[in-house]
């Protein structure tokens, strides 16, 4: 199993900025890939960014290009998400999730993802 925790959620005013943390423990063997992913309110959960352990490849949403940056600190197992320039529609309750996935087509698709975090609130006022 691998466990994951996700710290940094809070409230911020549009244009401002947060940055997620999400760290892993258990079988870090089996952890090739991790993802971001948002679910406002009545929604269904979608994808925000993702990175492959390994070799450092990341993939971000449409939406989210040019203002959120994906990162890693191997040492610590730890992904985190900058977040700048946010927007009222960046609310939601962000996740981050672990899986061994290879193939970076599949990084955006939360099925491939075997380990989920509890989720932390992001709110963003105008």
């Amino acid at each position: 199993q691998v466990q994951l925790v996700e710290s940094g959620g809070g409230s911020v005013q549009a244009g401002g900025s947060l940055k997620l943390s999400c760290t892993f423990s258990g079988r870090a063997w089996s952890v090739f890939a991790m993802g971001w992913f948002r679910q406002a309110s009545g929604k269904e959960r979608d994808f925000i960014a993702a990175v492959s352990w390994n070799n450092g490849v990341t993939v971000y949403a449409d939406s989210v290009k040019g203002r959120f940056t994906v990162s890693t600190d191997k040492g610590t197992n730890t992904m985190f998400l900058q977040m700048n320039s946010l927007k009222p529609g960046d609310t939601g309750v962000y996740y981050c999730g672990a899986g061994d996935i290879v193939y970076q087509a599949r990084l955006s698709d939360q099925d491939e993802y075997s380990y989920w975090g509890q989720g932390t609130q992001v709110t963003v006022y105008s």
